[in-house]
């Protein structure tokens, strides 16, 4: 793109320029400094989530479980999420022994990785300062603060698509098939993380090599054929493998209607999220349900629920794909600053209208997948549009960039009116003097360019360093300065010590049954054992069935059925099981649940 704003548009392009080693020790600093952003204080939060906690729990317990990403080590049920992020955690419990520390650290790491793997991805393109804003963009975007120090499988998934568009990127330097396979056998292993969210980038990974590719056509169209059998088979062997796997002998695949991993990507985690139905519920909520996303539209990534998270430089990126497309409107086929522009900006432009779209089930943290292109994004613009600032358009619009920003974080900090109010107001002074300097002038010394780059991080960044100061608990956490836990469900999160000591006394194979994903985890981390999450995640699955669970019992397989769970729902013959558990044995009172003994 400078060479664009400097020369006619019927010259070679400048090449990027070469590594510069004196960038070296501030890619160690931010790779130390993500590091201490993410693993600081991490066990501050406890188990967080304790139904994937529980998960990895039974991962170091049983390696059925660990394969299949069951809840508990008796490998009743699974989670309702393929198992690849309880692969990761399992075998760091495994390691490491099982605690808050291993449950959690896994999740920091990916985000180190993460970050480090954008850096070199934008370098390649753009050079190293343009690869630093992008690392930094990304570690310091709350929600990227909030879930790789969380242990849900967002972190991983992150990682993986990164380290795909790391590979599309090699692939294009060279139109090298062998890049462009691995990224597809990347994205194929983030379906085995999330399932069909990771295939949100298939789009701009297809488009940007057929456009940009140096080959040709036909080799171009060859490639991303073969890396599309790549995106199966890296997916597809687990797929066959739950399929061919004697149910009898596996646990029952937790939000499928029929116990198939298939019937799940398609249903509930996939087409379910997006239009509704397959247990999903709506994403609206009239703007006010922002624990679910608020209201659909083509706002909500900037609304109540997810502008926080996510989008404080999200103007900014946009800003810079507009102006970089226009830029290189007229460069040659191969151009690697379009090319990376149709990569990340692809990337953002079609999650971002997924996630506002979307009226399943869509919670706020969803947006740390957006994390890495906006960061992309306004390393690669920010600095190759400073370095074409002598043309009057490329100042503009590198001045727009800082303005927006300043007025946009001053926004969001309103948002929590009480917290810093010094912080915004000065954001906004700077941000417009800087940007009016930018705009105006044409001897630009790199102290302007330094000012940018605060103004542009002091909004984000704080916020972020404010989420990770904070514990944060349940299924739907939120970033911020306040501690957050949403839709916990279960037994609270604990149990009493005599709930705890009753069920580390069975020797049973399942301790005890209760209603619900939750509620099940809690029990299973307090007393160590493995515990029936009847119904699955919302007590909706249809396992185990009344006659299942009555041959459990017939069988001596388990000791306890503890009341209080969460759900209930239709389809799990849950009612039943508890009718026919209150109409055949004796209850007790113990640390303030109700406790029927079923041996």
């Amino acid at each position: 793109m400078t060479a664009v704003l400097d020369r006619p548009a019927t010259r070679t392009p400048v090449p990027p320029p070469r590594p510069d080693r004196r960038h070296r020790p501030l890619v160690g600093l931010l790779l130390i400094g993500t590091a201490v952003l993410y693993l600081w204080n991490l066990t501050a939060s406890g188990w967080a989530n304790s139904y994937y906690a529980a998960a990895t729990q039974a991962a170091t317990q049983s390696w059925k479980a660990w394969l299949f990403g069951s809840l508990d080590a008796g490998n009743a049920i699974t989670v309702d999420k393929p198992p690849a992020s309880l692969w990761l955690s399992g075998l760091f419990g495994r390691v490491f022994g099982f605690n808050s520390w291993s449950v959690l650290a896994p999740q920091a790491l990916c985000g180190v990785a993460a970050v480090g793997l954008l850096y070199l991805a934008v370098k390649r393109v753009a050079g190293p300062a343009a690869g630093l804003l992008a690392g930094t963009v990304l570690a310091l975007t709350p929600v990227a603060t909030l879930m790789f120090r969380y242990n849900h499988p967002d972190a991983l998934l992150v990682l993986l698509l990164v380290a795909a568009g790391y590979a599309v990127t090699r692939a294009l330097e060279h139109g090298k098939w062998q890049w462009l396979a691995l990224a597809g056998a990347l994205v194929g292993l983030s379906f085995l993380t999330k399932m069909m969210q990771a295939f949100l980038v298939l789009p701009a990974f297809a488009l940007v090599y057929l456009v940009a590719a140096p080959t040709t056509l036909g080799r171009r169209i060859a490639h991303v054929a073969g890396a599309g059998v790549a995106v199966v088979v890296s997916a597809g062997w687990y797929i066959a493998l739950v399929a061919l796997w004697p149910a009898a002998s596996r646990p029952y695949i937790a939000g499928s209607t029929n116990d198939s991993l298939l019937e799940l990507a398609l249903g509930y985690n996939g087409l379910g999220r997006i239009f509704g139905g397959e247990g999903n519920m709506g994403g609206g909520g009239g703007g006010m349900n922002t624990g679910f996303g608020g209201e659909t539209g083509l706002g909500r990534m900037f609304g109540l629920a997810f502008g926080t998270e996510v989008s404080w430089l999200l103007p900014a990126a946009l800003i810079a794909l507009g102006a970089g497309l226009w830029f290189t409107r007229r460069t040659r086929r191969t151009d690697r600053t379009r090319a990376a522009l149709l990569l990340w900006g692809g990337w953002l432009l079609v999650t971002g209208l997924v996630f506002s779209l979307m009226s399943g089930i869509v919670h706020p943290y969803y947006a740390v997948a957006l994390a890495p292109a906006i960061g992309a994004l306004a390393g690669i613009g920010g600095v190759q549009l400073w370095r074409g600032r002598a043309n009057r358009p490329a100042a503009v619009a590198m001045a727009a960039m800082v303005a927006v920003t300043a007025v946009w974080s001053v926004i969001l900090l309103q948002r929590t009116d009480s917290w810093l109010p010094w912080l915004r107001w000065t954001i906004l002074a700077v941000g417009i003097a800087v940007a009016a300097v930018i705009a105006v002038g044409t001897r630009l010394g790199r102290w302007v360019a330094a000012l940018a780059v605060v103004v542009a991080l002091a909004g984000t960044g704080t916020y972020s360093v404010a989420t990770a100061a904070q514990t944060h608990a349940g299924s739907i956490p939120v970033s911020g300065p306040v501690s957050s836990g949403g839709m916990g469900g279960g037994m609270g999160g604990t149990t009493s010590t005599a709930v705890a000591d009753l069920l580390a006394d069975t020797t049973t194979e399942w301790a005890a049954a209760t209603t619900g994903g939750t509620s099940a985890a809690d029990l299973e981390l307090s007393g160590g054992r493995s515990v029936i999450a009847i119904g699955g995640w919302n007590g909706g699955d249809p396992s185990p069935t009344l006659a299942e669970f009555k041959s459990y019992v017939e069988q001596g397989r388990i000791s306890y059925y503890v009341t209080g769970g969460m759900g209930g729902g239709p389809g799990g013959g849950n009612s039943e099981i508890a009718q026919w558990v209150a109409d055949n044995f004796q209850s007790q009172t113990v640390g303030g649940l109700t406790v029927y003994d079923l041996r």
